[in-house]
This record gives structure tokens, C-alpha cells and sequence, in this order.
């Protein structure tokens, strides 16, 4: 396997694996804009700057929570082969697009939550289409939000439904500010209705075009390929919506929030629950304000989240392992 190093003592296969885990992290239209340089004693995540959604996402924020992500696949790969890492994010202002580097902190073998979530990686999907009405478990809740607390994260769980009305009308002026702008149109359109074999973006199937009444999936990612509605399964009325968010601010505070955000996500799918994104509502500032208003926060919400029990939905696809590698030194 020549175009795969080795790292911290593994073997060529398995940093494939590992690569592998880390490009099943969720990001912005599965732009996957990371890539990692590895060296026998440590391994640099960094942002690639080639695949930023400068429309959707400006200021790099949402790029920062998916790289967040990977980082925290990255971690749970280290584990599940007995390696304990030692991360540290953001190391270098000279740097920025260094999200994080990770270096060996010695040999432990991986804990029974930590082998759960790491199961969990293959088979966590972003379901955009609807879920039943069946309602999310009170144990199931509660682990959602040990999750984020144990990545130094909160989250909110919109149960009083004059917050799911307001919310509703908050996701509706995102939208239109959204679909007013040419620049988002042209990227959204770039990045979504994609074949089913692509490696990176979002596949027409993969999404579900919304209906006049359909009150809180407004997106459509089928590129104007219609995919017809199974009967009987249209969009819940009253979805269980929770909001995410990390405790500090600025760019650590984003890559913190997507490593949160990741394993609630996971431990989501380890409950048996499927979870779509409602990124329109954060990805506008004035919106994204009035959530933290809403919801009474002190810290600025850095995702939002519809959690239900949901029918099987294809993976999306990933890009190969070796193109997450970077190649070439990394400019200082």
C-alpha cells in the first residue's frame, strides 16, 4: 500500500482505516474539506481551503465545525486501536487553516462507549427525509446531552411549542434571505443534486423535495430531480428539534462545537435515531441571533438538529483516503 504512510506505529492498513473514519465526518453539502498530514509521531488536520462554501458559509465557521468533526473521528480511530491522543487545536495563529495537531499520548485500550461510537461512524447517516411520529425517548434524550457535555458543549431541546412555532418562522426568513442571494443559489447548485456515485456533495437521492405544507424542510438537494414522496411519510408536523453549541466563542469554539456536535451525532445513531440538519437557520446572522434570543443563550447556537426515528437512507459518498492525504509540506 505505497501511497499510504505510517503513523504512531500502525501499519499502512490500518491508517487507511483511519482515514477512512475520519472522511465519514459530516460537513456543509459533504464538502469534506480536510485533509491531514501524517508523520511517524504526529498527525496535522488541516482545513482545505479549496473546498470552502464562501456563499453559504463566509466566515468559515461551519467549515471549522466539520473539521471539528473529522478531528473527533480521528480521535475515536486513534482509540479503538489503543492509542490515547493528545490534541491540540488551533496550535499556530501563523497557521489558521492547522486545525489541530495529534500526537501519541501512550497505549490504553479503547472504552465500551468509545467502541460504541466508533461502531456507530459507518452507519451514521445526515436523513433528510421524513421520520415517524414516534417520539424520542426520555433515555435516548438524556443521552444526547451527556454527549455534548462531554465535548464541552451544550444543548437545548426546543420542547415548549411556542419555541417551535417561533423557530419555524426564524427557519422561513433564513431561507428567503438564502434563496434571494444569486451567489448561494449557484453554489447550493453546484454542490447538490448530484449522482448517486459522486464523492463528494449531495445526491439527488439523498434528498426529498419539499411540499407547499411541508413547515421546516424548506431545502430541496434533488437539483430539480424530483424524487416522487412515498406515500403515507410525509414531514412530521411537530419534530423533536434540539440546538448545539460550545461554550467559548471564535474559531476553537467552532472546531469544539463540531467534535460535539459529531458525537451527538453518533451516540444518536447508537440509540437507533436518525438526525437531518437544519443549517439554513444558523448559516444567516440575523437568524442565527434571533435563535440564541429565542432559546435564551448566552453563546451564539452553532447547529440545529431534527432527531426522530427515520427509514433507512444510502450512505453519501466519500472522497478516497488517499486524497485526504496532504502530499506537500504545508506552508509556514
Amino acid at each position: 500500500m505505497p501511497d499510504i504512510p505510517e503513523a504512531f506505529g500502525l501499519r499502512p492498513e490500518q491508517v487507511e482505516s483511519l482515514l477512512v473514519t475520519v472522511g465519514r465526518a459530516p460537513s456543509l453539502h459533504n464538502a469534506q474539506p480536510w485533509r491531514l498530514r501524517l508523520d511517524r509521531d504526529v498527525i496535522e488536520l488541516h482545513a482545505d481551503p479549496e473546498r470552502r462554501l464562501p456563499a453559504a458559509d463566509p466566515d468559515d465557521r461551519e467549515l471549522r465545525i466539520g473539521c471539528g468533526a473529522a478531528l473527533f473521528n480521528l480521535r475515536l480511530a486513534l482509540h479503538g486501536y489503543g492509542v490515547r491522543p493528545l490534541v491540540t487545536v488551533l496550535p499556530d495563529h501563523d497557521r489558521p487553516e492547522l486545525i489541530a495537531t495529534v500526537r501519541h499520548g501512550g497505549r490504553t485500550p479503547p472504552t465500551p462507549e468509545q467502541e460504541r461510537l466508533l461502531r456507530a461512524v459507518p452507519r451514521r447517516r445526515t436523513n433528510r427525509h421524513p421520520f415517524t411520529d414516534e417520539p424520542v425517548p426520555e433515555p435516548a434524550q438524556a443521552a444526547l446531552h451527556r454527549a455534548a457535555l462531554e465535548e464541552d458543549g451544550w444543548l437545548h431541546v426546543l420542547d415548549e411549542p411556542g419555541q417551535r412555532t417561533a423557530l419555524r418562522e426564524i427557519a422561513a426568513r433564513a431561507h428567503r434571505a438564502q434563496v434571494d442571494d444569486p451567489a448561494f443559489r449557484a453554489e447550493f447548485a453546484r454542490w447538490t443534486g448530484r449522482a448517486d456515485d459522486a464523492t463528494d456533495g449531495v445526491p439527488a437521492a439523498a434528498g426529498t423535495p419539499a411540499e407547499p405544507h411541508d413547515r421546516w424542510v424548506l431545502r430541496d438537494f434533488t437539483g430539480g430531480n424530483r424524487p416522487r414522496r412515498v406515500p403515507g411519510k410525509d414531514f412530521e408536523p411537530d419534530p423533536f428539534i434540539v440546538v448545539l453549541g460550545a461554550h467559548g466563542t471564535g474559531p476553537a469554539a467552532d472546531v469544539q462545537a463540531g467534535q460535539a456536535l459529531q458525537r451527538v451525532l453518533l451516540t444518536a445513531t447508537a440509540e437507533g435515531l436518525a438526525t437531518s440538519f437544519l443549517s439554513h437557520v444558523v448559516e444567516v446572522p440575523r437568524t442565527r441571533d434571533e435563535l440564541r434570543h429565542l432559546i435564551g443563550g448566552t453563546r451564539a447556537p452553532q447547529a440545529v438538529l431534527r432527531v426522530g426515528r427515520g427509514w433507512p437512507v444510502p450512505p453519501t459518498g466519500r472522497r478516497d483516503p488517499t486524497d485526504l492525504i496532504a502530499r506537500r509540506p504545508v506552508s509556514r
